[in-house]
Order: C-alpha cells, then structure tokens, then sequence
C-alpha cells in the first residue's frame, strides 16, 4: 500500500506526471490509483483553503492595506496549488469511473474557477473585487441638506444609519438625498472597476470551457434547462406580485400624492430598503386593519433585555429544539457579532466555514431589532448546514445548490415570525389570536418575501446580459433600469445617466456574488416549509385551523431529522434527490409560496378591486441616457402602451 501512495504523493506534489500506462490499465486499477490520489487531494485542499478563509476573515474584519495584501498573497499561492493539482485531475479518465461517489468528486476538481487565470490576471481579478468591497465598505454620505464642501462631517454609513433613515423617515426629499448619496459614494467609483471584473470573470470561465461566466454559474445547477425552469417558477408568482404592487402604489400615492402616479412605476427611494428589494419596513403606511394595535417586537426585544448574544443564543435554542446541533464553543469565542467601533469592517452579513471540521462562525454588525433577529436565524442556518455535511468529502462540503443553503435559516424562520412561536418563547402574550392580526402579520411577510421576488431573479437576468455581451458596458445603467421597470415596477427618484452606475450600489453584484440563488431560496423555503408542517402534523390542507402560515416546526424532532438527513447530504447527490429527501418531489415548485400566502392573495384581489386599481404599470417617464448633460433639457415625456401590465411580460 505504501509502495502505491509514494507516487501518488509525488504526483499530487507536481513531482512526476502520470505513468504513461495509467492511461492502458483497466479502470478498476485507475479507480484504485484515483481514490489515493483523492485522499491526499482533499486534504491539501482543505489545507488551502482554511489559509484562504482565514486570510479573507482577516481582510473583512479589518479592512486595511497590510490585510489585504497578505490575502492577495495566499490566495495566489492557493490558486497555484489549486492549478497543479487540476492538470493531474484532468488526465484521469474519471468519466469512466464505476464509483458514483468517486466519479462526482472529480467531476467537482475538473471545473477549476477562477484560478484558472494567469497568476497576473488572478491577482488582478482578487484585487478588483477587493477594492470594490472596500469603497463599499468604508462609504459614508453627509445628513440631508449638508455638504463637505461646506465643512459638514459626513460620517453616515450604510450600517446603521443610513438603513435606519430608509427605514424609519417618511420625509421624501432625505430619501431621495440618502438614496441618491448611497450610489454616488460607491456605485459610480466602481464603474470603471466594474467593467475590468467582467472582462477578467470572463476570461476565467472560457479557461474552464464555458461560454462566460453566466455559463460558469449555471453549471452548478447541473440542468441545462434550468433558466426556463426559473422563468416557469417566476411565471407561477407574477399574479401574487402585481396585486401587492398595486395595492402598495394605492397607499404611497394616498401618502405622497403625486409624487407616485396612478399608474406608473413607484419611485424606489420610497420603498423603506435602499435597494427597493423588500418592502416590510413602510407597512405601517398600510396595514390592512390600521386599527389592530401592532406587536412592537423590537421594543418587546429591548424591555426584556436582550442583548445581541441572547438574540443568536435564541436562534441556537430553536435549532436544537428540532434536533439540528449546537453552535461550538470556538462559534462564540471567533465571531464578529456587533460592529467594532475602533475599525472598517464588511458589515455585510456573512457565514464562515473554515473547512477543518471544527471553526465555523458569523459576522454580522447586529443590532437588537426584530429584523435582526431573523437574520441571525438566516446566517445560523448556513452555519447548521456547515455543521450536518462537515464528514462528506471536501467537495461536498455545499449545499446542494447555493439556493439550498439561502433557505435554510429562511426556512426556520418562517417558523420565528409566526405569532404562535413568538408566544411560545415569551416575546408576544399568550393571548387568542385575532385574524386581524394575523393577516397584518401575513401582509408585512408579503412584504418582505413577496416584493424580493423580482428584485431576486433580475439581479442576473441583468449579469447574465452583461457577462454574455448582449448588454455593452456603455448600456450597464440604464438596462439595469428597463429590467427594475419591467419585472419589479420601480423606478428612480430622478433621471439617471451611463455615468451613474446604479447595480454597484449593491454588495451582490460588486463582490461577485450570484444572486440567483436567493430568488431559488424564496421559492423553495416554501417548499420544504409545508413538507416539514405536515410531517410536525402543524398544516393540514383540508383543516382551516391548521393553516400554513401559521404553523411553527419548534420542538418537532420528526421535522428536524428529515431536515437534518438532508442538510447531511451536502451537495454528494444532485439537488433534486436532496429536495426529494423533504417534499417527496423532484423539481421546483411555487405552489408552497402560494398557499402560504392564500388568504393574502384574496385579500388584496378584493381590495384592488374596491379601490379601483390598477393592476400593472405604464411606462416610466424617467429616462436614462450615456451623459449627465444629455439630461438637461432632454424630454421625459413616454406614452402609454395598451395593457399596463405589458411592461413586466416575462422574457
């Protein structure tokens, strides 16, 4: 056996290459030779790329010249060796193997990423990317109505303040302000960044074969009908859509006046989110009963002490009541869970998994709020996945796709947010429900999942052009905008030029981030949400006192172990066997999103109807044009078309 693992090792090591007559031996001896080759394989990997995550925890922790360098520096080295051991990959026979497992493993080291580049370009390509985070990171605007010519301090960041003003102002004109400082402080510095990241993204995927780095994404969704699946999927919920779209236009022109029109796209600085992505923050414009009085969660969280541990301890606490495992003492000491005050930091929430088996943690700039708190449920629910595959091979150490992972956290807290599970651990009384209520509590869920769902499928339909070439960079702007106006029905607070550049302005889109993945989430959170009732015995179709959306999967261990034979799968089998596992079904499927929101959906028909609205949009009258100067005295003026809802076809 030694004799056997020497050249093996050598080989790994770039010592020797193959023995010319491992291509002439039989496959059951390339099977042996590769399963050695593997072991050692797997490990060094695992090596590199616990540098490589330490390096970036570094950097997004502390976001200076010297962090960034030495993660520039051992990325580069890990790419090297990522390289090496990819040129020994390929010249394995490994389509041939009999062994599933084995032959899945190879299929994963055959696709190399972005290591494929020049060392040069690599370099190039991290230290882009890492700039972009960094302007973004580190972005700060004035107040409303000042200016740093005139000596103002601008020291707004996007974390927390300029959130909490989004959130909280109903003054249009600082919306605009913090709406319009936000893109011109980190979307318009990363244009020129921008366009070199999709030349040398690109570069890296025809390196692996792919048509460009849309292709490269795709891959891993292993179906090549999967873009028509989406379609099929956004499709199914467009109907849901266009009715809270209508009904929230009715309620901001009631509030705004004409600043909305009747029927046209809603200005997107009005939406209460920075990015018009979710909604939940202007439901108390809106309510359906106004008069219901409303659970204040976040100041239920305040008055009973909660500190920010005690909010992740409670995440913790509903993972282990299904079954799933307890955060490790090293989770507690590594994390960043406030935002330190003595340095820049990436407060993007994030998961980390360190690939040794043992150090996972969260950094999340947390604040006591309702809101955070089911984003601690979120970030914890990577880390539970992290924790359920940690034996599987290295490379199947994923989800089984990167939806999977968005939905798990999601997933449980669908359950949180229930006014039955807040009662249960003490932050709402334990009083009979009112359907008052209840269908507030379902509205403001609306929302925030419901209003995501265009904003999550358009975010690549826009990379998806632009990697491919059908959107030149001289049109990134304002195709970002016909695609906002088409899907989501949205539209800036003023006229926007090519030298804005409005996508960058988003965390997702300038750290290379697939965004995809969270459309696929919102979809299949649903899913598994009323798989796992039913087998809590918490939702019954046929029982109106049992409905989805108000059922809580806490404390069910039978809904916690099928998750968690899940979870433990990694990505070891196509994603359909592991949806398989929860829901007895193969493909994707809307109508769990739909139930859930049922009696809202009915709700709202009615309402549009007695208020007249119109279900749909016409055209924005805001324009986009190449240069600022364009826009003075350009004409805004668009006509109508026939069908207002023509607008937001799907492609």
């Amino acid at each position: 056996m030694i004799l056997r693992i020497i050249p093996i090792l050598a080989l790994l090591l770039g010592l020797c290459p193959l023995h010319p007559w491992a291509k002439d031996a039989s496959i059951e001896e390339e099977e042996y030779e590769a399963r050695n080759f593997l072991i050692l394989l797997n490990r060094q990997t695992e090596r590199d790329a616990n540098r490589a995550s330490l390096a970036e925890w570094a950097y997004a922790s502390n976001l200076t010249e010297e962090n960034l360098n030495n993660k520039l520096a051992v990325s580069s080295e890990v790419a090297r060796n990522v390289k090496e051991a990819w040129q020994r990959v390929i010249q394995f026979n490994w389509q041939r193997f009999s062994d599933y497992s084995l032959r899945r493993q190879f299929q994963k080291y055959s696709v190399l990423g972005v290591a494929a580049l020049p060392e040069e370009k690599f370099k190039q390509l991290e230290t882009i990317i890492s700039d972009m985070q960094a302007i973004y990171s580190k972005a700060k605007i004035c107040p409303n109505g000042q200016k740093p010519e005139d000596g103002a301090e601008c020291t707004l960041s996007l974390e927390p303040e300029l959130t909490q003003i989004l959130s909280t102002s109903k003054d249009p004109e600082e919306l605009k302000h913090v709406w319009l400082g936000w893109r011109n402080a980190v979307g318009a510095k990363c244009r020129g960044l921008y366009k070199q990241y999709v030349d040398l993204s690109n570069d890296a995927a025809k390196l692996n074969n792919f048509t460009d780095t849309s292709e490269y994404w795709l891959n891993d969704y292993e179906d090549a009908n999967f873009k028509a699946s989406v379609q099929s999927l956004w499709k199914q919920l467009q109907p849901l859509y266009l009715q809270i779209h209508a009904y929230v236009r009715t309620k901001l022109r009631q509030k705004y006046g004409d600043i909305v029109s009747e029927r046209g796209p809603i200005p997107v600085h009005l939406l209460g989110n920075m990015w018009g992505q979710s909604w939940n923050n202007i439901g108390d414009l809106m309510l359906p009963y106004p008069d219901v009085k409303k659970d204040n969660l976040t100041a239920e969280l305040l008055k009973q002490n909660y500190s920010v541990t005690k909010i992740f301890r409670t995440a913790e606490a509903f993972f282990k009541s299904i079954n799933l495992t307890a955060m490790p003492e090293s989770f507690w000491t590594n994390s960043i869970l406030e935002k330190p005050s003595d340095r820049d930091i990436v407060c993007h929430a994030s998961a980390w998994d360190f690939q040794d088996g043992k150090d996972f943690r969260i950094k999340q700039c947390t604040e006591v709020t309702d809101e955070q708190l089911i984003t601690a449920h979120h970030e914890m629910g990577h880390v539970e996945y992290f924790l359920q595959y940690k034996e599987q091979p290295l490379k199947f150490r994923e989800g089984a796709n990167d939806g999977f992972h968005e939905a798990i956290g999601d997933l449980v807290a669908l359950s949180v947010q229930s006014t039955k599970h807040l009662k249960k651990i003490g932050l709402l009384p334990d009083t009979p429900e009112d359907p008052r209520q209840v269908l507030n509590n379902l509205f403001n869920l609306g929302l925030s999942k419901i209003t995501f769902l265009p904003f999550g499928y358009l975010m690549d339909l826009w990379r998806w052009d632009v990697f491919s070439g059908k959107t030149a960079p001289e049109d990134y702007n304002c195709k970002w905008w016909e695609l906002r106006e088409k899907y989501q029905g949205v539209e800036p607070p003023l006229d926007r030029s090519e030298e804005d550049f409005d996508p960058g302005a988003k965390y997702h889109i300038i750290s290379d981030v697939p965004y995809l993945r969270y459309f696929i989430s919102f979809v299949i959170q649903y899913q598994f949400h009323r798989a796992l009732c039913e087998k809590a015995g918490q939702y019954d179709p046929n029982n109106a006192e049992k409905p989805l959306h108000q059922c809580d999967i806490y404390q069910s261990i039978t809904a916690g172990n099928v998750l968690k034979q899940m979870l433990a799968m990694g990505s070891s089998r196509p994603w359909p066997e592991a949806l398989e596992v929860i829901t007895g079904q193969r493909t994707m499927d809307a109508t769990g999103i739909l139930d859930f929101f049922k009696p809202l959906h009915k709700w709202l028909e009615t309402e549009n109807q007695k208020n007249n609205a119109t279900i749909g949009w016409e055209p924005s009258k805001r324009v986009c044009t190449r240069t600022r100067q364009e826009l003075v005295g350009s004409s805004t003026a668009s006509g109508p078309v026939p069908e207002p809802s023509a607008s937001i076809s799907t492609p």
